[in-house]
């Protein structure tokens, strides 16, 4: 059995052809799928973050607003850039997010990917410490946020406050009780999959990681997975930890699926994502149900995981990404036993 959900880059355009023309369109689409998500059944709805893009960026408010409308479906990101973030102001937008909904927040968060402009995090006031690179810099945000959520006090209140304080140190407010251990991390080498375990976060693994062994991608994915589950025990924590990774599937059953995704068998892809890393990107699956579903009986990464996101195309609207959703949960998914 697994957790099956959607996620959205939450792209827009101008162009007639697209359904999403403006941040406002993606972002009150994006609650509308959420909706149409839970109705049909499906376990998640997450949301990627990239900064000077035209695509969702501040993830809160949506993630708010989705918990408004929503009362049963996990609601999370995949991910947040941690170098962008202070994780301070973060805890009370997390904590005020997870309230809202009751406690079903599901937050991804990562060091990043390559971004639209050079050293973006910089013209947010951020720069890595001495000695530090800027993927340092993200895990550091990421330390600070993972002990400000155990909800200790810290700051020394000011003995004439405004307001009467509880005794001793303050924390961040409002916290909500459990987020911890509903934090994932996004990992794209087995080694940071690793140190995600050690600190007792969920891992999220994408589409794309690092090419350490030259294997085909889902086997390389499965491979970090394992090793992720290794690090988890060794480090002796008492609660299962949950592992995720998307996927973009489609299965054709009518012409509309065809036209935008029949094209033929999609193929692993190797890329550099910088100057240093070689990276793999993984395929893509689209063919008719019956093909489909024996396609990914061999997926070695979905078979280890418990969660498996959906990227949805989103400027194509809601009415056909939730055809797209409906059809892997009620005739791809319970072929397989995901369901």
């Amino acid at each position: 059995m697994k957790k099956i959900g959607f996620l959205s880059f939450g792209h827009w355009t101008p162009s007639p052809q697209s359904q999403a023309r403006s941040a406002a369109d993606v972002l009150l689409q994006s609650i509308d799928l959420a909706v149409a998500a839970e109705e049909l059944g499906a376990d998640g709805a997450y949301f990627r973050v990239h900064h000077f893009a035209r695509q969702l960026a501040s993830p809160f408010p949506l993630l708010a607003a989705v918990g408004a409308r929503t009362s049963r479906i996990e609601i999370g990101t995949a991910v947040i850039d941690m170098r962008y973030e202070n994780p301070l102001y973060m805890i009370e937008d997390a904590g005020a997010a997870d309230l809202i909904a009751r406690g079903r927040l599901q937050l991804g968060i990562s060091r990043g990917s390559p971004e639209q402009v050079i050293d973006g995090w910089r013209y947010f006031g951020y720069q890595p410490g001495e000695g530090e690179t800027d993927a340092d810099m993200g895990r550091r945000h990421a330390e600070i946020f993972l002990d400000m959520l155990r909800g200790q006090g810290f700051a020394q209140p000011n003995p004439r406050p405004m307001f009467p304080n509880p005794p001793g140190l303050l924390r961040l407010e409002p916290l909500s009780e459990g987020l911890r251990e509903r934090i994932w991390w996004g990992a794209g080498s087995n080694a940071t999959a690793v140190w995600a375990a050690k600190l007792g976060m969920n891992l999220q693994s994408s589409t794309l990681k690092n090419d350490e062994t030259g294997e085909a991608f889902h086997v390389q994915q499965a491979a970090q997975i394992r090793a992720y589950r290794a690090a988890w025990k060794d480090a002796g924590h008492t609660r299962e930890p949950r592992v995720s990774v998307s996927r973009s599937i489609f299965a054709l059953v009518d012409d509309r699926d065809r036209a935008y995704f029949g094209n033929g068998q999609e193929e692993d892809q190797i890329g550099f994502i910088d100057e240093r890393t070689r990276a793999i990107f993984g395929r893509g699956y689209a063919a008719e149900p019956d093909r489909l579903i024996e396609q990914l009986k061999t997926d070695e990464a979905i078979a280890e995981a418990d969660t498996l996101l959906l990227t949805v195309p989103n400027q194509l609207g809601v009415d056909y990404n939730a055809h797209v959703i409906e059809t892997i949960l009620t005739q791809i998914a319970p072929a397989l036993g995901w369901r």
